[in-house]
């Protein structure tokens, strides 16, 4: 089975599970550290998902899991929250935050000695390319690939 059929697996059965609890799966992640693989399930839910959120989860996932067997291998399975400053990847993370600030990993900054990874508005997303808007008023349209990365940026509330 692929990587991607895995993570679409997994995907379907936690999306009514995390309806259940009261979260919503922000992201599911199979990746390989080492010699050990992990399944990753990223959660959020209004005011950010916590331990007991991501307990509850783990919980209500493990035993459907071992009953689908959707992976051949030996894995560990983690719950996280998706975390304030989160990465923008899959489509709805782009749309879930139109007009929100995001946080734009540039290979090369826009002025000599500039930003490299400056806080923006994200105006548009247009499936390989987003527009942001700089903190000078500038709009910058951005071809993901050539970005490092677009992140979600929630300032510390303390």
């Amino acid at each position: 089975m692929s990587k991607s059929t895995i993570i679409q697996t997994v995907w379907d059965l936690a999306a009514p599970i995390a309806e259940e609890i009261g979260v919503s799966i922000w992201d599911v992640r199979f990746e390989k550290e080492g010699a050990s693989w992990f399944l990753r399930i990223l959660i959020d839910k209004e005011g950010g998902a916590d331990i007991n959120a991501c307990e509850a989860m783990s919980r209500a996932i493990d035993p459907l899991l071992d009953e689908a067997d959707p992976i051949p291998q030996s894995y560990y399975l983690e719950v996280w929250s998706a975390g304030m400053n989160r990465p923008l990847e899959r489509d709805f993370h782009f749309t879930q935050n139109l007009g929100g600030k995001v946080t734009v990993g540039l290979f090369t900054p826009w002025t000599p000695g500039g930003e490299k990874e400056p806080v923006c508005i994200l105006k548009e997303y247009r499936g390989k390319t987003i527009v942001v808007t700089d903190s000078e008023g500038a709009d910058h349209e951005l071809t993901l690939s050539e970005l490092r990365f677009v992140r979600r940026y929630d300032e510390m509330p303390f």
